[in-house]
């Protein structure tokens, strides 16, 4: 991975969206929830008194409109703050 955040920042990859409902419809694209569960896959060093808890493959919780959507090498990756990780699963 060519990206080191800095900083408190985290850059996720987001899981893949639910394609089929747990009653065997499927969904079209344009009513699929966006994600809110990803697996880490890099993480900055910390602010100066406070280091970054999660490493990368943590499976992490996040809010549903938490960081910025970025692509790198045809990939989907969200990085955001640390603060905006609610959970590690």
């Amino acid at each position: 991975m060519k990206i080191q955040p800095l900083s408190d920042r985290v850059l996720v990859e987001p899981a893949a969206a639910e394609v089929k409902s747990a009653g065997g419809i499927y969904i079209p694209d344009t009513a699929k929830e966006k994600p809110q569960k990803g697996t880490v896959v890099a993480a900055g060093p910390g602010k100066k008194d406070e280091p970054v808890t999660v490493k990368p493959g943590d499976t992490v919780l996040f809010g549903k409109y938490s960081g910025t959507e970025i692509q790198v090498e045809g990939k989907d990756y969200l990085i955001m703050r640390e603060s905006d990780i609610l959970a590690i699963v």
